[in-house]
């Protein structure tokens, strides 16, 4: 079922890592949330995986998986989730300034905004309740109080994006799409989108002035 929303609005489409947040927030959670000892102890494990993606043999959608089962199967759920409440806040003071001036002009235009990740729904759903905006994201898998260590969805990157979108939103229906991403990940994304931002390619963002006056009408 489509989310609602008004005639002619817009939709607009935000990566997180790297693009509205700065810093990469599942490796942040990790560190937040998990003893060193555990870390070393399960990277060890999982180390020729970590170094081959490190050299770029080994691909990210792949990687993320692999580290999530190594980090948190079998972490008491209760316990993770009440940190990833603390860390969520934790991570607004760590969004680019300019892409997040850009977010407020959506918000002010009155438009749909959906932060569309590959990370996972841990914190993420925090991050987008302060916001006050939509998610789509990889999910996790929760049995008996216990995370698995597995995906309950799949990793949400490149073309999961794509479809992930357009399971949830009717994109004929908006006045224009935005999107902005910082990766090859997000190309699907950005494909769906009458303006599109590339952090790192592209010089300037979209100009949301003339937005401004067709959202009053």
């Amino acid at each position: 079922m489509y989310a609602t929303c008004q005639k002619n609005t817009n939709l607009a489409l935000f990566d997180f890592d790297g693009t509205l947040c700065k810093k990469d927030s599942f490796t942040g959670f990790i560190f937040y949330a998990l003893s060193k000892r555990h870390i070393v102890k399960q990277s060890i494990k999982i180390l020729p995986w970590i170094q081959a993606y490190y050299l770029n043999i080994y691909p990210a959608h792949a990687m993320r998986p692999k580290l999530f089962n190594a980090m948190f199967a079998n972490a008491n759920a209760d316990e993770i989730l009440e940190l990833a409440a603390e860390y969520a806040p934790r991570l607004l003071s760590q969004l680019d300034h300019s892409l997040y001036q850009q977010f407020l002009k959506h918000k002010h235009n009155g438009d749909d905004i959906v932060i569309v990740s590959a990370s996972v729904d841990l914190y993420l759903e925090q991050v987008c309740e302060l916001l006050g905006v939509n998610l789509i994201c990889t999910e996790t898998e929760i049995k008996d109080g216990f995370f698995t260590g597995r995906y309950s969805t799949a990793d949400c990157s490149s073309e999961q994006k794509r479809l992930r979108i357009l399971e949830s939103y009717d994109i004929h229906q908006y006045h224009n799409i935005y999107a902005y991403g910082n990766s090859v990940e997000d190309l699907e994304m950005l494909s769906l989108a009458n303006y599109s931002y590339m952090v790192g390619e592209s010089k300037t963002l979209p100009s949301l002035e003339k937005e401004e006056k067709f959202a009053e009408q």
